[in-house]
């Protein structure tokens, strides 16, 4: 092999397995990745889109992707995927769901839908959250009961496969895609040693060979950096374009947040200039209420300075109370022990008086017997 080439080059990948002289290889390839998921091995298909050497070399924008239906009318579509970016699983979601509405023609019911399998070689890792580099995306609930039987998406993570030792043809294609393009046609490993393998090196060694074919490799690896660029440099714009979005919105929220953190400090000051408002109001009702105590305390000072010294005076006419009444009691006891002489001498002269009474009684008795003596006489 005069060239290295990379099996994963679209214009090589639909040569190896969309050229009708290579539909062994596509058969292969299919009961390789989908197995035990077929009702049955796959024996014979048409491809609905054959490889076309000349499509290449004239036109940078043909369709690279390998369609197939098999006998039971079941479709296949292949296709390689040498960039990942964030819509690309919207993108084989869309391709699986286009491919399979498009069995139906006007006024076919949907018994005519056949199961429709899509299988995707990824040459960059899209689940970065998943060191498994097989993946099969069906129509199954929560609890893995499949709705209907219909086929699905495969997706082989190219870059995540790593394999001393082949096990299964799966396995042997993955190699094969990985490490094609070091691999020398005349002294091929042992997992190469197969009918499939000899026939897809064969085609390698086509494009190798052949100038024609060779210069279209070239060509199509060529568009295809150039896309490459194109797309990191897109990505990248778009990531800055997302950056200074997210920076806008996040300018934008600390806008509103500071809009209403605004309107609340004006709340705020609106309320505290309320409540100073009323504190000064309360102030000055306060200033009035104190000079009125002040005045008040005034009045109550003159009238405390009143009593004060009304109570001196009722303490000085207290004291001399106290001492008149001092006097009047030692009087009072000077009268009363006077009254008792005098009562003392009122009996004394009362008895003397009864006793003069009685010398008078007497005498005038003793006057009123010699009268009478007298007369009788």
């Amino acid at each position: 092999m005069r060239h290295s080439i990379d099996p994963k080059i679209d214009c090589v990948f639909k040569a190896l397995l969309g050229a009708d002289s290579n539909r062994r290889l596509l058969i292969h390839f299919l009961n390789a990745v989908l197995g035990a998921a077929l009702p049955g091995p796959i024996r014979q298909v048409s491809i609905l889109n054959p490889y076309n050497e000349r499509e290449f070399l004239d036109d940078k924008l043909s369709i690279v992707d390998v369609k197939a239906r098999d006998d039971a009318g079941q479709i296949y579509q292949v296709e390689i995927q040498l960039l990942s970016y964030a819509q690309l699983p919207a993108r084989i979601l869309y391709a699986w769901a286009d491919l399979y509405s498009a069995q139906l023609g006007s006024g076919q019911d949907y018994a005519a839908l056949r199961p429709t399998y899509a299988i995707w070689l990824l040459a960059e890792n899209l689940l970065h959250d998943d060191p498994a580099y097989a993946h099969s995306y069906r129509l199954r609930d929560e609890n893995g009961r499949i709705l209907l039987e219909h086929g699905g998406i495969w997706l082989l993570e190219l870059n995540k496969f790593v394999a001393e030792r082949v096990e299964t043809e799966q396995q042997r294609w993955l190699k094969f895609f990985t490490e094609g393009q070091r691999l020398d046609q005349t002294q091929l490993p042992t997992w190469m040693q197969t009918d499939e393998m000899r026939q897809a090196m064969d085609t390698l060694n086509t494009f190798s060979e052949k100038e024609r074919a060779y210069h279209a490799y070239q060509a199509r690896q060529n568009y295809l950096r150039e896309q490459r660029c194109i797309q990191r440099e897109l990505e990248g714009r778009q990531m800055e374009a997302e950056r200074l979005r997210a920076e806008a919105e996040r300018l934008q929220m600390e806008a509103e947040r500071l809009q209403t953190e605004t309107e609340r400090l004006q709340t705020k000051t609106e309320r505290l200039q309320m409540e100073t408002e009323q504190l000064q109001t309360e102030s000055a009702t306060l200033r009035t209420e104190k000079d009125a105590l002040l005045t008040e305390k005034d009045v109550l000072r003159t009238q405390t300075e009143t009593l004060r010294t009304q109570t001196e005076t009722l303490r000085t006419q207290t004291e001399t109370l106290r001492t008149e009444k001092g006097t009047l009691l030692t009087e009072n006891e000077a009268l009363q022990a006077e009254a008792e002489t005098l009562r003392i001498e009122s009996a004394r002269e009362r008895a003397a008086r009864e006793a003069a009474v009685q010398e008078k009684e007497a005498a005038l008795a003793e006057l009123a017997r010699l009268r009478a003596l007298l007369r009788d006489s």
